[in-house]
């Protein structure tokens, strides 16, 4: 196990920062945190945010490491329970255990109140009456200065008397707010005096009616971290910049403890789109069936769609822990996750689009025999299953061409085919209706093909099927890439690059009896055609709905062509 470690913790920068730091006897142990602000549900681009923030507390678990879960509640006008207790649902999907280490920012606002008012007391903040608009303005800009803010000389008496009466709700939103007062100068502008509490009269999902005053995301991060003894503070490097403030705060307030803060790059898979606001707006305008639409780039979505974990954690270990903004593929992911479910899944015959083929001498009408189905290839233990077949089969209009190309090896008009473990078949007839479709193949069988070719001519094609005798009918959603462009945050309108194809809704698909009474969540291989999931929201028992996970094959690009 300990050699174990070591491998793993040579393998990017920030695991060897946290094993020098133990080598060298900063800390007596490692203490990370995944925080989370409850306003949306985790996306795809969080599972390798959780997976490296836990990953280091179970790789250094012998030395009493741990992972704290903390959700950065400090704005109540975009928060919600109901987001707490998906993400906590997310994170345990994913592997992943926080153990007794819950924490809210909100359990530390009497304390952050209080330090504040230790900044006001040092002079090192003030309560400023400018606008959000001028406080902008007055912040000036890459290549000059920022403004002081009139008010910003204001004597230490009059900011105490101030925010006390900003936290006693006696102004209304934002009339006045609190600011740290550090240099409206200086070279990186979120050190430009930045504001710490704004007033907001909203109920918080936590607190209810008890504050209107809120500290901002930067405030509170960092000195929740120092109350709970954080060593290591891991961000994306989108907070590059801010870590100047992070470490002025904690190195002003008489803080228990001073984290590091290390910056690495965020995953940002393709043809994803993984703002929240974004995620939001896609709910709320109806483009998906809510947060855990299987097209959306959540983890709930994944989930619901048949994506394993261990999928996933296998792509963010893949991708690795850098400090360089980069793109990755998403059939990156896509192929981790076939090679997971390859492994696991049952292999099943599904028929999605039936055409009926009549065995025209087949032994009675009532004759069945029962044909002996490998459950899984790749797990010696998965053993095997019988199925029936009888004189009238269904199988997939893909694999009939009335009129093939060369080197055509399914069926048409006097070829043959094997039925999947089971005999050859010849066509001999094709019926249509009135519209020209064809409606019923009629195919003579030979008896003695059971399990090998006949000694006479070559058989290269086999094709699945179901009895039509056995066979239940249920419905199936076939997903694909919600976009048609690989990084639809670029676009001037997401919506315009929404695939109008990433869903496809089938009734009446053809199954083995063996699928009807499957559970919520499990997967299985439609032989010859995908990976696919029992739907949990909207299966009922002896009624399942299957949504497609990924296909066996990577078409994309070859369709997106066409």
């Amino acid at each position: 196990m300990a050699k174990q470690q070591e491998s793993t913790a040579k393998k990017d920068f920030i695991r060897e920062i946290v094993a020098a730091d133990i080598l060298a006897g900063r800390h007596k142990t490692t203490v990370t945190r995944f925080p989370p602000e409850p306003n949306g549900y985790l996306h795809i681009g969080h599972a390798k945010s959780i997976c490296l923030n836990f990953g280091i507390a179970q790789e250094n678990q012998d030395s009493g490491a741990r992972c704290h879960l903390r959700f950065d509640d400090t704005n109540p006008a975009k928060e919600e329970s109901e987001y707490v207790e998906a993400i906590k649902d997310d994170i345990r999907w994913l592997g992943f255990d926080w153990k007794d280490h819950l924490y809210f920012a909100s359990d530390y606002f009497d304390q952050l109140y209080n330090w504040a008012l230790h900044l006001i007391g040092e002079g090192k903040a003030y309560v400023d009456d400018l606008s959000a608009v001028e406080i902008r303005e007055y912040r000036g800009g890459l290549t000059e200065p920022g403004k002081e803010s009139p008010y910003r000389d204001r004597s230490i008496e009059e900011n105490l008397s101030l925010f006390e009466g900003m936290k006693n709700g006696e102004f209304d939103d934002g009339i006045k707010v609190l600011r740290a007062k550090i240099d409206m100068a200086h070279a990186n502008l979120n050190m430009r005096d930045p504001v710490l509490y704004r007033i907001l009269h909203k109920k918080h999902h936590r607190t209810g009616d008890q504050w209107c005053i809120y500290p901002t995301y930067d405030y509170a991060h960092g000195q929740s971290d120092a109350i709970e003894g954080v060593t290591h503070s891991l961000c994306t490097l989108e907070f590059e910049h801010h870590r100047p403030l992070y470490d002025w705060l904690v190195g002003n307030l008489p803080v228990p403890a001073r984290p590091r803060q290390i910056e690495f790059a965020k995953l940002r898979p393709t043809y994803f789109l993984m703002s929240k606001r974004r995620l939001l707006e896609m709910v709320n305008e109806g483009h998906v069936d809510g947060w855990d639409d299987p097209r959306m780039a959540t983890l709930s979505g994944l989930r619901r769609r048949g994506y394993p974990p261990s999928a996933i954690r296998k792509l963010c270990k893949t991708v690795g822990v850098t400090k360089f903004n980069s793109v990755t593929d998403v059939a990156l992911l896509e192929h981790a996750v076939r090679e997971e479910l390859n492994k696991t899944a049952m292999r099943r015959m599904v028929v999605i689009d039936p055409i009926k083929v009549t065995i025209t001498n087949w032994p009675g009408g009532d004759h069945v025999e029962m044909m002996n189905a490998v459950n899984n290839p790749e797990d010696t233990g998965a053993g095997s299953r019988e199925v029936a077949l009888s004189g009238e089969v269904f199988i997939e209009r893909t694999d009939f061409m009335e009129d093939p190309p060369k080197k055509y090896f399914r069926l048409s008009p006097g070829a043959e085919v094997r039925l999947r473990y089971s005999y050859c078949i010849r066509c001999n007839e094709v019926i249509k209706n009135e519209d020209g479709k064809v409606i019923e193949l009629r195919c003579t069988y030979d008896p003695e093909t059971l399990g090998k070719n006949p000694p006479d001519r070559k058989v290269r094609g086999a094709i699945h099927w179901v009895s039509c005798r056995e066979a239940f009918e249920a419905d199936v959603r076939l997903y694909d890439r919600a976009f048609i462009v690989e990084d639809p945050a670029a676009e001037d309108d997401w919506r315009e690059a929404i695939n109008p194809h990433a869903l496809t809704e089938l009734r009446g698909c053809k199954m083995e009896p063996v699928l009807k009474d499957v559970l919520a969540g499990e997967c299985f291989q439609f032989e010859r055609t995908g990976y696919f999931c029992v739907d949990s929201k909207h299966s009922a028992p002896g009624k399942p709905l299957f949504n497609r996970t990924v296909a066996l094959r990577d078409s994309w690009a070859k369709n997106q062509s066409k």
